[in-house]
């Protein structure tokens, strides 16, 4: 069985006669053995290439003794690529001058004439040390980002109603697959802890779990946060850095917001999750990506397709399996348990001796439509407990908000028809934002044209 090839090697000397045969002895052993006798050309080699090791002559035709030109050239690499490793060649060798190479960043030291099997067992040696390197890096990364997910705090979902029933079987049937998941549901519905719940029963689980809000994302920063950049790519691209793509390698991706992408970046989200690969900016070399993708949006994206305002076959790529999380609205009767959670959560928190939430306090939660779902809750029972001054909340201890019209105050939904439930909750998220319909039709997970529409037909 013929051995695979790997390894890229550049050879800078001055002798072309040395760097043929070195090239017709290395290119036996390695993928690629590039050779260049003027050490100006490295600058541009290493933009095209990303060698595992160079080796590089001490001494050229202006100066072959000192070794002055070699110190220059090895500053000149690893300004470019901190992490290269270079092994310096000479045949004026001495233990000074391999002292004064190590200690300038240099791996190793061979002399000229070498023996090859003395030179191969170098270049090896250096090339363990460069995935060494590599590794290292990736890991410093990715334990990073694996601290700032354990310090983020996790809890269960909580429900018993019928329907957060279905949900857990579904996280229990998709959970051991790859398969890719899209998870829809208003803001506040919990999308994230779903994808958190599908990660950490998977195979993966003991791999990363790597979030990114894409609506925080802009659009010239987009790549570098998802691929990743090489050391100055761009002004202030400093070093170089992992992509959130590469950050997940072997773990779960969590791309919320996916909705709020513009058509050009969801091309290149498409070619990516096409390929399963990644190219950092600046770079030419690819990495091969293995993630478990789930993806989450309170948009309608089958209405923005209809409208082409999002790829269909980024949608069909997302979404092999589809999770739809319903609003609080929906699932009244876990309204007890998510706010005695939060309760005993903050009163624990802010050292508060509050113990209970009175029935008059949860019949007013359950007459209470949470358009903010269980984000909403959470901040309503927070507050309660912040300024309660006693043991048990009670229903002043909460800001519901008080209807303000004549008509919204003898309300009743179980009194109306959905037509008019729909013109009632349009009318309110309106007010709240003062007739903004932009913020108003992203709170009731509708499109603008689709708003509209509906303002037209209530003769709102």
């Amino acid at each position: 069985m013929t051995e695979v090839k790997h390894g890229k090697i550049l050879i800078v000397d001055d002798n072309e006669d040395l760097l043929k045969a070195a090239k017709m002895f290395l290119k036996r052993h390695f993928a690629q053995v590039d050779i260049e006798k003027n050490p100006e050309a490295i600058p541009a080699l290493m933009n095209h290439e990303d060698y595992d090791v160079i080796l590089l002559d001490m001494n050229f035709t202006k100066d072959v003794v000192s070794g002055h030109e070699g110190y220059r050239w090895l500053e000149k690499i690893l300004e470019i690529d901190p992490s290269a490793v270079v092994v310096l060649i000479t045949a004026y060798g001495d233990v000074q001058m391999a002292v004064k190479a190590i200690k300038a960043g240099a791996t190793d030291f061979v002399l000229k004439p070498w023996e090859n099997e003395k030179l191969l067992a170098t270049l090896y040696s250096s090339m363990r040390l460069r995935e060494t390197r590599d590794e290292v890096e990736t890991l410093k990364v990715k334990n990073q980002e694996i601290n700032r997910e354990l310090n983020h705090r996790y809890s269960e979902i909580i429900g018993q109603s019928s329907v957060m029933q279905k949900i857990f079987a579904t996280i229990d049937r998709v959970a051991k697959t790859d398969a890719n998941v899209l998870i829809l549901g208003e803001n506040g519905t919990g999308k994230e802890m779903i994808a958190r719940a599908i990660h950490k029963n998977s195979a993966r689980q003991n791999q990363s779990f790597v979030s990114v809000d894409l609506g925080s994302i802009t659009e010239t920063l987009f790549e570098t946060e998802l691929f990743g950049h090489k050391k100055g790519s761009f002004t202030d691209a400093k070093e170089d850095r992992a992509g959130r793509f590469e950050l997940a390698n072997g773990g779960t991706l969590f791309l919320d917001e996916i909705g709020n992408l513009s058509m050009p970046l969801q091309a290149k989200l498409l070619t990516v999750l096409q390929n399963r690969r990644v190219s950092r900016v600046g770079a030419n070399k690819e990495t091969n990506i293995d993630i478990r993708l789930i993806c989450a949006t309170n948009l309608p994206l089958y209405d923005m397709v209809k409208e082409n305002r999002f790829r269909q076959d980024l949608l069909y790529r997302i979404n092999t399996i589809e999770v739809n999380l319903p609003a609080l609205r929906e699932r009244f009767e876990d309204i007890p348990l998510l706010a005695n959670f939060f309760l005993k959560q903050y009163a624990e928190k802010y050292g508060k001796t509050v113990t209970k939430i009175s029935e008059a306090a949860l019949t007013r939660m359950h007459k209470h439509t949470w358009p903010g779902n269980i984000r909403e809750l959470q901040h309503s029972v927070e507050r309660a407990v912040i300024l309660s001054t006693g043991s048990v909340l009670q229903p002043e201890d909460f800001n519901f908000n008080a209807p303000t019209t004549k008509e919204e105050s003898q309300i009743n939904l179980e009194q109306f028809n959905l037509d008019e439930v729909e013109k009632l909750l349009i009318r309110k998220v309106l007010k709240k934002y003062n007739g903004n319909i932009t913020q108003a039709a992203s709170e009731l997970g509708l499109t603008r044209s689709s708003l509209y529409r509906r303002l037209e037909k209530h003769g709102l």
